[in-house]
Order: structure tokens, then C-alpha cells, then sequence
């Protein structure tokens, strides 16, 4: 377990190193693990992390569906909704769906269309893990939206490496330091040694240099 400290150390570190942008830079950081066996899939992680102060960067959410589900959509602002028809014609659009499958990072669906989704869109979502999460009639998605939009998503396959947002050079270190160590929390929570599994952890903004956490 890395402490608190030395998280919000390593952030104002790496945010102090970075050069001076006239732009929000996002904050990432960079996990790299050990003595794990990714080709193993009960060892790989795919985790939907919320983040005490959200990413400082909107989070594209699409929905699909029809009736009720479309209407709490556009009442919770979110980004594209795609009904039935849409869902069949994407799937003979490839280049169009990959670019919709690449520009949204969640998806909810009615379960209703759940079999057009896996037939349609199946092989552009679900290589890039962004099948969407199925909901049940009835359902209010409102709040799930909302936690949605400070979420982040891990999703490693077989690479003992990967990378997080954790937040934008707009919010404050200590913020940062939160998201940080809710990530790095769940992550050793899921891994089979926790901490031991992790070999090294980097925090950098996007043009800065990166700052050794582990």
C-alpha cells in the first residue's frame, strides 16, 4: 500500500517538472505489475473505478435502446443515443462504428436490444471492452450516468502493463492524490499478492516527464 503522502508528492512533483501549457493537460499514471501471470484470465483486471473527483475531463456515455430508456438519457445529458435501427445500420457501417466504439468510453443498453447489440456491434465494442452494461426495464439510469461520468475503466488482457487517468492539471494535487489512491487501492484488492503484484507505479502529465510513485 503506497501512503497518501508520498502519492501527493510524487503529483505536485510531477505537476512542478511538467512544462508550462496554456492548455489542461490530463494526469495519468502508469502501473506496471509482477510475479503475475496475465495469459492467466482470472489474473487480468477489468475494473470500473469511481474516482472521488472525476477525471476533470468529460466522459463520452452513449445509451441504446428505445422508449423510457432514450428519455432518462436525454434528461441525464448523455452524449449519443443509438436505437434499434441505428444499432443494425452501424453494423454494416465498420469504419463508422469503430470511430463510435473509439469516442465513448461507456455504454448502456435496455436489455431489450441486447441480442441486435451482440449481433451488430458485437465485434466492434467487445474487442475494446466497451460492451455495453445490459439494464433492465424500469431501471433508473440517472444515477448510473452520473457515477459513470468520475469513473475510469481498467481493462489489461494479457499486459502487465497499463495506464489511468486520474485527472487534469486543472484540479488540485491533492485531488489527484485521491483519485490515485482509489485506483491503486481497488487494483491491489483484485490482484492475487495485492501490493506484491505491483512492480512500479509512474504518475506524469500528458508532455511531462513522468515521477516514480513505487
Amino acid at each position: 500500500m503506497v501512503e497518501r503522502a508520498r502519492i501527493l508528492q510524487a503529483v505536485q512533483t510531477a505537476i512542478e517538472k511538467a512544462p508550462k501549457r496554456k492548455f489542461s493537460e490530463s494526469v495519468d499514471i502508469t502501473v506496471n505489475l509482477k510475479n503475475i501471470d496475465m495469459a492467466q484470465p482470472k489474473n487480468r483486471i477489468d475494473e470500473t473505478i469511481l474516482l472521488p473527483h472525476g477525471t476533470g475531463k468529460k466522459v463520452g456515455i452513449a445509451v441504446l435502446g428505445k422508449g423510457d430508456i432514450t428519455t432518462q438519457a436525454k434528461e441525464a445529458g448523455v452524449d449519443l443515443i443509438i436505437g434499434p435501427e441505428e444499432i443494425e445500420r452501424l453494423g454494416g457501417e465498420p469504419r463508422e462504428a469503430r470511430a463510435v466504439a473509439g469516442k465513448y468510453r461507456f455504454f448502456l443498453a435496455d436489455t431489450s436490444v441486447m441480442p441486435l447489440v451482440g449481433r451488430w456491434l458485437g465485434p466492434r465494442l467487445g474487442p475494446r471492452g466497451r460492451m455495453p452494461t445490459p439494464i433492465p426495464g424500469g431501471t433508473d439510469i440517472r444515477p448510473i450516468v452520473e457515477r459513470l461520468r468520475n469513473s475510469v475503466k481498467i481493462r489489461t488482457k494479457d499486459k502487465k502493463t497499463f495506464h489511468v487517468k486520474v485527472g487534469s492539471t486543472e484540479m488540485s494535487p491533492d485531488q489527484i492524490a485521491d483519485n490515485i489512491d482509489a485506483v491503486l487501492k481497488r487494483v491491489e484488492s483484485v490482484l492475487e499478492q495485492g501490493a506484491l503484484n505491483v512492480h512500479s507505479v509512474y504518475v506524469k502529465t500528458t508532455m511531462g516527464p513522468a515521477e516514480r510513485l513505487v
